[in-house]
């Protein structure tokens, strides 16, 4: 997401700006040959649901409004295609998925008098586009010819067959320093590696072997797997930012190197995406420490020690580095009920000293988040599954979206609700409510959350097959009705389930207690009557930890 511009991530953490985490799994790396990407949209104050745009067709000669994806800042018209495809959340018709990190990079590079955004740019070409190429084409094409005004960003683009990640930054609005309008560079990830990026620039050196300045693709390795600006090793060098061979050129050295905050703040998450499915992930954890200069840099992307499930995906999304040396339970940030989640700003100051706090995947800012699975063998319609949640990852369900659908579901969609009106209806506020009342006593109420997110996402990996069957025997139009029905149908049972828990956890855990259930219902509290509430008090670890700051001062005699 586009946060304030900056050289360092460390200035854009402080602000609170908008930070994001996508992973990305090749089709020979998944359990059922699906490509796979993930994106967690980070900001606080963000409020969004889930984005449609309906297929149409459009008279030539068409301009199409721009405005900013963020700001909703009006910056001028393009010229519209004559047929645009169904877009729902992220994903088309077609399958093509596209998610985002912001890097920031060289402050001086933004173009000032371009007037497209990251964002603009990620929906007109999920319009335009039926492969993860032609998105690159028209990202790229588009910037060119109009400009492109958004800080240093990169992009996930992937569809049934392939997956690919793309740096782009400006070339600043001064034509005379350079004819291009943008630097970029794409590269197809191995089918059979898992990839990342979290806000800070991932391509480093890259192959530039066979490309010759008017090459549409490059055909390294004879399979067109890398893509990249014709100026982008000579803007570095106009600008001296670069003065070696080109083979030695690394885009992120030239346009935003990684500091400490690009190493801990934002490589570390994907670190721990690594190391939760790749072997020999400890050797990098210096690299995410973010201390060391000599560190061995942590590789664009790696193979999986097994293949992953959209499950897999999912549970990484929820991550607060368990286990690691990272882990958010070691420390007393979380209080006295261990929550993994830390207040921000992410960095803070005490008696003249500035500190960090651990940013972990699984964030309490996150407007939504999702996991697309694009799937080559079925028809388009039914191939294209987009799990999408409406808050933190960690304390919601996935609710399966098809990519044919032709309606938001309402709980996504409702009007009448924003980020300063809370509605019922809405599955963003009904999601927060919850999310709001667990966080402070997160390891007394999350149990009771995760069983019913659990317990509502292995019912939709349940009924997958049985649906999908069911629309294969469908044709092209009755499909599409169906699924639209069955994703708002999931959407609609899922806000009801919330509001349901959202009653259950203030009855159960009111005042600090917990009420006793027999049979599935509370029994009675009330003095001298049924059962008695139950009263956890301090854990253990928090109970030692309250003796050895205060002493004797508490101590019975």
């Amino acid at each position: 997401m586009k946060k304030l511009i900056a050289i360092s991530a460390m200035m854009l953490a402080t602000t609170g700006a908008m930070a994001c985490t996508n992973f990305i799994v090749g089709k020979n790396a998944s359990a059922d040959g699906s490509v796979m990407c993930s994106y967690s949209a980070d900001s606080y104050g963000m409020f969004q649901g889930l984005a449609h745009y309906p297929a149409a067709r459009h008279p030539k000669g068409t301009m199409r409004k721009i405005y900013d994806w963020d700001t909703n800042k009006y910056y001028g018209e393009i010229l519209e295609a004559e047929e645009t495809y169904n877009v729902i959340g992220n994903i088309n018709e077609w399958q093509v998925t596209i998610g985002e990190t912001t890097f920031g990079g060289r402050e001086e590079m933004v173009d000032t008098t371009g007037i497209m955004d990251y964002g603009s740019l990620i929906y007109i070409a999920l319009q335009r586009s039926k492969t993860a190429r032609e998105a690159i084409d028209v990202m790229t094409s588009l910037v060119e010819q109009y400009g492109y005004n958004s800080e240093g960003e990169t992009f996930t683009i992937c569809d049934p067959n392939e997956a690919w990640i793309m740096e782009m930054m400006g070339c600043a609005s001064d034509r005379k320093i350079e004819k291009g309008r943008t630097v970029w560079v794409a590269l197809r990830i191995p089918d059979d590696m898992i990839c990342g990026h979290a806000n800070q620039s991932r391509i480093t050196t890259f192959d530039q072997k066979g490309k010759k300045a008017n090459d549409k693709w490059s055909m390294v390795n004879g399979a067109g797997n890398v893509r990249y600006s014709k100026n982008v090793v000579s803007y570095a060098r106009k600008m001296g930012w670069f003065s070696g061979k080109d083979e030695d050129f690394s885009y992120n050295a030239a346009y935003a190197a990684p500091d400490f905050s690009g190493r801990r703040i934002c490589d570390a998450r994907v670190w721990s995406f690594f190391n939760r499915y790749a072997d020999g992930m400890d050797r990098f954890i210096p690299w995410a420490e973010g201390r060391d200069a000599n560190a061995e840099v942590l590789p664009l992307w790696v193979k999986p020690n097994r293949k992953l499930t959209v499950h897999d995906v999912e549970t990484a999304m929820r991550d607060h580095f368990e286990d690691t040396p990272f882990s958010l339970d070691q420390d007393m940030g979380g209080g006295l009920w261990e929550m993994p989640y830390r207040p921000t700003p992410l960095y803070f100051k005490c008696d003249g000293k500035e500190y960090f706090n651990e940013r972990p995947v699984s964030t309490q800012q996150a407007g939504f988040v999702y996991v697309s699975q694009m799937r080559s063998w079925l028809p388009r319609e039914v191939g294209g599954c987009f799990w999408f949640a409406n808050d933190d990852g960690n304390m919601v369900p996935f609710t399966p979206v098809y990519c044919c659908a032709t309606a938001s579901p309402r709980p996504y969609n409702t009007p009448g609700a924003d980020d300063l009106t809370f509605s019922m209806d809405n599955a963003f506020w009904v999601q927060n409510w919850v999310s709001n009342m667990v966080y402070p006593r997160y390891s007394m109420l999350f149990p009771s959350l995760k069983e019913v997110r659990d317990s509502l996402d292995n019912s939709y990996f349940r009924a997958q097959k049985e649906v999908e069957d069911k629309a294969l025997t469908l044709d092209e139009a009755a499909r599409v009705k169906y699924l639209t029905a069955y994703t708002a149908e999931k959407a609609d049972q899922m806000l009801a389930r919330w509001r349901q828990l959202a009653t259950y956890l203030i009855v159960k855990y009111n005042d600090m207690a917990v009420k006793p259930e027999e049979n599935g219902r509370f029994t009675r509290t009330q003095y001298g009557m049924g059962s008695a509430v139950k009263r956890p008090g301090y854990s253990e670890k928090f109970a030692r930890e309250l003796i050895r700051q205060t002493g004797k001062k508490f101590e019975k005699q």
